[in-house]
Parts: C-alpha cells; sequence; structure tokens
C-alpha cells in the first residue's frame, strides 16, 4: 500500500486502528527492554553508574539522526517505507542484545550491548522521524488530546500486566536459577523483539497521505533553519530542551535508587511501577480533555509543577529509609508521578505536531524532538559523572526540581490559542477527579481500556471492513475513539 491523495473514511478507520495497535504492541516492548529491566540487566553484567547513565544517553543522542532524515523525507517523500524499515531493523536489534551475553565472555558482554544499543537507537530515531511527519497528517489537531489519551491508555492498560508478570518472573527466575540471572533478563528482552515485530506489522498496515506536491526542496541548513525563523516555535524548543534536562537529570536514575538505596527487590519495584501506571491510565482521559477543551500549555503548567514536587517528595525518603512511613511515601510519589507524567507526555508531543505549520513540520517536529534528546541525553550521562563522587541521590532530586521550575518559566514564552489560567485549569482537573476518578469510573476506565484493547487487537482479524462513511475525519474520530 503506497500513499495516496485522499484517503477514504475506511482507510482512516484503518489507520487510527493501526496507530492503536502499534502504541499497544510498543508499550509491551518497551516494558521489557527498557527502564527496570535495562537496568537491571546492566547491573548484572556489571554497570557502574556512568554506564548507567550512558545507556539513558545513547538513545537520546542518537536523535542527531534526526537532522539528515529531515532532509531524506523531503527528498524522497515515502514516510511509511522509511518508518517500516527502520522500526524493523531497530527492534531486531533487541535479539542481538539478548544473545550478546550468551555468546561471549562475561568481560566483553557489557561493552557490546552499549555498541549494540547505538543502532538500536540510530535507527528508532529515523523511524521516530518519519512516523510524526506522518502522523501529523493523518490525525486531526482538534481531536490530538482525546486520540493520544486513548492511545496511551490502552497502551497502559498492556503495560500494566505485562510488567508485573516480567517483575515476578525475574525474581522467580533469581530465586530458581541464582547462577543465571542474566539469562532470565534476556529471555525478557527476545518476548520484547517478538512484541516490536509485531508493531512493524500494525504500522505496515496504517495507509499514508501523499505528501505535498514535490516542489523544491531547499537546501540541507536553510530547511533546518526555517524553525528557528519561527519565534514562537524557536520558545517551544527552548522550553522542551530545557524541560528535558531537568527531568531527565534524575529521572533514569530511579530504578537504581530503589534498587541500591532502598534495597528493594526488581519485583517490587514493578509494583510501584505498576501503581504509578495506574495512576495514568485514570488521568490520561482527563487530561486529554482537557487539552482539547482549552490547550496544551494550560495543562502543561498544571501538571509540570506537580511532576516537580514530586522530585521533591523523592528526596525527603531519604529521611524515612528505615521507618515504615516509607512505604507510604514511595505509593504517593509513584501515585502523583503517574498522574503528572501522564499529562507531561501527552501534551508535550501533543503541542509540536499542533504548533508546527502543515506542509512543512518535519523540519520543525525533527527540531523539538532533537533539542529534547540531547538534553535527554546529556543529563543522565552528567548526573552518572556526578554520581561516581556523590551517592547522595537526594540531591539529584532537588537540583532536578530547581531546574523544572526554571524551564517552567521559559513556557510563558510560547503562545498558543485556548490558553487560560492555571486556577481555570486545576478547578476542571477537580471536578473531573471527583467525577472521574471515584472507584466506580476508575473501575469503568480500566474496563473500558481492556475492552477497547481487546477490540483493537480483534480488528487486525477482521475480514470486512465498514463501507465508507462520509462523516468528516475529525467527526469519525470522535465518534470511534
Amino acid at each position: 500500500m503506497g500513499c495516496t491523495n485522499s484517503l477514504t473514511e475506511t482507510e482512516v478507520r484503518r489507520g487510527f486502528r493501526g496507530v492503536m495497535q502499534d502504541g499497544v504492541a510498543s508499550s509491551a516492548m518497551f516494558t521489557l527492554t527498557s527502564s527496570t529491566f535495562l537496568t537491571a540487566f546492566a547491573l548484572a553484567l556489571g554497570a557502574s553508574e556512568l554506564i548507567i547513565g550512558l545507556l539513558a544517553m545513547i538513545p537520546a543522542l542518537a536523535n542527531i539522526v534526526q537532522l539528515p532524515t529531515t532532509y531524506l523525507i523531503e527528498k524522497i517523500r515515502v514516510r511509511r517505507s522509511i518508518t517500516i524499515l527502520a522500526a524493523a531493523l531497530s527492534r531486531s536489534f533487541w535479539l542481538v542484545i539478548a544473545t550478546i551475553p550468551l555468546l561471549v565472555p562475561f568481560e566483553i558482554a557489557l561493552p557490546l550491548v552499549l555498541v549494540a544499543m547505538v543502532p538500536n537507537s540510530l535507527l528508532g530515531s529515523i523511524g521516530a522521524c518519519s512516523w510524526n511527519s506522518w502522523m501529523k497528517d493523518l490525525l486531526p489537531n482538534s481531536e490530538l488530546g482525546r486520540f493520544f489519551s486513548k492511545r496511551m491508555m490502552l497502551s497502559t492498560a498492556c503495560s500494566i500486566p505485562m510488567g508485573l508478570t516480567a517483575g515476578f518472573f525475574t525474581t522467580w527466575w533469581g530465586k530458581t536459577f541464582p547462577s543465571m540471572m542474566i539469562e532470565g533478563y534476556s529471555l525478557l528482552f527476545v518476548g520484547g523483539f517478538v512484541f516490536g515485530l509485531i508493531g512493524v506489522l500494525c504500522i505496515s498496515r496504517i495507509p499514508e497521505p501523499r505528501m505535498g506536491s514535490n516542489r523544491s526542496v531547499p537546501g540541507f541548513g536553510a530547511l533546518l533553519k526555517k524553525p528557528f525563523g519561527d519565534t514562537n516555535f524557536k520558545n517551544l524548543i527552548v522550553f522542551l530542551t530545557s524541560w528535558s534536562f531537568a527531568i531527565n537529570l534524575a529521572l533514569p536514575f530511579l530504578s537504581v535508587y530503589m534498587l541500591t538505596s532502598l534495597g528493594m527487590e526488581t519485583s517490587s519495584v514493578m509494583v510501584f511501577t505498576v501503581i504509578g501506571q495506574i495512576s495514568s491510565m485514570a488521568f490520561f482521559k482527563v487530561w486529554g480533555r482537557l487539552s482539547d477543551r482549552f490547550s496544551n500549555k494550560s495543562v502543561l503548567r498544571v501538571s509540570g509543577p506537580i511532576l516537580i514536587g514530586c522530585f521533591l517528595l523523592w528526596a525527603s525518603t531519604v529521611l524515612f529509609e528505615s521507618a515504615p512511613v516509607l512505604i507510604g511515601l514511595v505509593v504517593l510519589a509513584e501515585v502523583l508521578m503517574g498522574m503528572a507524567t501522564s499529562g507531561v507526555s501527552l501534551v508535550s508531543g501533543n503541542i509540536s505536531l499542533k504548533l508546527a505549520p502543515s506542509g512543512e513540520a518535519t523540519a520543525y517536529l525533527a527540531s523539538t524532538s532533537l533539542f529534547a534528546a540531547l538534553a535527554t541525553g546529556v543529563a543522565p550521562l552528567l548526573g552518572g559523572i556526578i554520581a561516581m563522587y556523590m551517592p547522595n541521590w537526594e540531591y539529584f532530586f532537588l537540583v532536578a526540581a530547581m531546574l523544572g521550575f526554571f524551564s517552567l518559566h521559559r513556557l510563558t514564552l510560547v503562545k498558543e490559542d485556548g490558553e487560560v489560567q492555571e486556577r481555570v485549569v486545576v478547578k476542571e482537573l477537580i471536578c473531573e477527579m471527583r467525577k472521574g476518578c471515584s472507584v466506580s469510573h476508575i473501575r469503568s476506565g480500566i474496563r473500558d481500556a481492556t475492552v477497547g484493547l481487546a477490540q483493537t487487537t480483534a480488528a487486525r482479524y477482521r475480514r470486512h471492513r465498514d463501507e465508507d462513511d462520509p462523516a468528516p475525519r475529525s467527526a469519525l474520530l470522535s465518534r470511534r475513539y
């Protein structure tokens, strides 16, 4: 299936389903290959704090490849093919990473894992650049909040049981085969590889709207300068860059902090992580409705300070390391982080999609991704170096909080239609929480997510598609998702 000048409503529906299905499969892959399990895998191979920082840095710095990818997309104008090929190759490297410790001596396994992470991350970044431009033309701006909140909720509904199962599996494996802990993590990465390829299959079924007329493509330098000639978008780039640096100075080390300083098992860390994911799932629809009703910026100005407050809460846990209240503090921190990160993750991507001009989105979106990713990569590397000389993790959380408040000040320079004062969003948030976060509603929300997940999966096997619907695309999206 190639790209077409215009999509029928049947194709649009198939595209929406494909985006949802890939979100679920990619979430399963990410759960099994990233964050807690990748950190624990590296620690089992003898990684230091610096190596943990490098693991977090490589995927972020790999986004520099989005610069030439932007020019490539404008030249050959086949985003779907680029995305599929890059994603398939990138996700295949998880199979390579899984087998490295099984085939080489222990002493060189960790360096080879780091080497394999480089092409994995570079190819993933190429696919992400093409994917963002593709989604900009496929999805209507007016419904981004509702659509991606639904996608994130379905993804979270998948990652919660997946993460819990994998966490308890690693604990069982470690007790049953104490001398083969590394092989247990390798099995998880093989599972991630399988889910990654399922995601590629889902992507291959999404139609692509044809890009604008193949006009004369500006030079590489001129193409990259365009976003910085737009003052408002340049302010957005500055905000996203400073915010990414502030948050990622400490965020990649939360798992390390719980595994080492707090002495938790991997399964315990996953339980707390799942608590945060449940909180996220409860708030995705809330933030999505608020961002569509008001603006992405308005949501960021509320969810951002909550996330910063979580870092201050994590810093306070050092005062209660051996006290019974520690568990309560960790649970509270995870609940608030889940609530805040669902809002931040949803709207920080959507605001770039919304402010990027149609027809020129590739360079604009690549610029935000690149600079935010550079900051995301440099921050944990710097944190890992400092951690070698400063074992008190609470200082990381305090510094991250201070830098986060500075970053939110930069957000005030960004202009977006529909902006309102924070108190308006807070008032609406409280109202949504009262009617949307009751036990019965959360239960209903989880049930809806589970049913939606099942329906999304079942849709892959339907042979007969609905007939063309004359309703406009935004109305179709609103009705179906």
